[in-house]
């Protein structure tokens, strides 16, 4: 059980947020939808980057119902296919002076098998590498802003995760899609922890931080088992965000890197300090991920150059 923050913190607690630019990939449902709702609500421009445009037009007039003062669009965002990731984020970065917060929230849960556009298993390059290529270019719009943030959402399921460079597609006569999706949720939180690292030593103002939802009742476990038998108590798509919004938003996140709820198994109760696998925290290990990624994309995630570039 990781630690307790020392008070209930709820998405209503989230702070002013006048001024900032937020982009929440994945907003059209769940977690992501609670917390572009909040993010609008406290007078924050936030874009909902979302793959199904018409989901997403339908998230955004929910917050415009709710919240009529709120400056809120829609970005076509594809995460599954790398030229529809460079695309969004051009066209968002021509369309705006800087990024304070980026939430990389998309994801995909143990699907039927099925690839990318790229050819990748659909869980590690959804959940991975497309927000591994969409974070290296928006890191020069990050940059911009005064006390950016970047939050990468994992999950407890990280802990199950295992890296085979040799294999990290999940390639055999058997599809294992429980073992890729704690593959992409343990990239995830790696791709957080080294992205931090790799910004501190180029001295970038950015932070990356990481946070899981716990077990949330939202659409992304649709396909599994264990969601129609105890989706009745799992927690709301809410209180799940709250542990990620607080990483995006409050001061006191800054002194630990990932963030989720403390009570029984990490899966139910209020937002603290998460622990991390030893795999997660493996630096060698990291580097190795970042290097592997990279050759996938296709391009070099140098972070000095990438903020030179500001």
């Amino acid at each position: 059980m990781g630690k307790k923050i020392g008070r209930k913190w709820r998405l209503s607690d989230t702070q002013p947020q006048h001024g900032k630019i937020v982009l929440i990939t994945g907003a059209n449902t769940g977690i992501g939808f609670e917390m572009a709702m909040e993010f609008a609500g406290k007078g924050a421009e936030v874009v909902l980057a979302c793959r199904n445009q018409t989901k997403a037009t339908n998230a955004l007039e929910r917050i415009r119902a709710r919240h009529p003062e709120a400056i809120v669009r829609t970005l076509d965002l594809d995460l599954a296919n790398l030229n529809a990731v460079k695309q969004a984020a051009d066209e968002f970065i021509a369309s705006t002076p800087h990024l304070d917060v980026l939430i990389n929230n998309a994801g995909v849960m143990i699907p039927p098998k099925s690839t990318t556009a790229d050819g990748f298993e659909l869980q590690v390059g959804t959940n991975h590498l497309g927000h591994f290529a969409f974070t290296a270019h928006l890191l020069p719009h990050l940059e911009k802003a005064s006390e950016p943030r970047i939050v990468t959402v994992s999950s407890i399921a990280h802990t199950m995760g295992r890296l085979k460079f040799d294999n990290m597609h999940g390639e055999g006569r058997r599809y294992d899609k429980w073992g890729q999706y704690g593959r992409s949720k343990l990239a995830n939180l790696m791709f957080a922890l080294e992205l931090d690292r790799r910004l501190k030593s180029a001295g970038s103002r950015i932070v990356s931080l990481c946070g899981h939802p716990g077990y949330a009742n939202t659409s992304l476990q649709r396909h599994s088992l264990m969601w129609r038998l105890f989706n009745n108590v799992a927690l709301s798509a809410s209180r799940g965000a709250a542990p990620i919004l607080y990483a995006a938003t409050e001061p006191g996140a800054l002194n630990h890197p990932y963030w989720g709820p403390v009570g029984p198994l990490e899966a139910w109760g209020w937002t603290g300090k998460a622990r991390m696998s030893r795999a997660a925290t493996n630096e060698e290990d990291a580097r190795r991920l970042w290097a592997w990624s990279e050759g996938q994309v296709g391009f070099t995630f140098d972070v000095p150059s990438l903020l030179a570039l500001d």
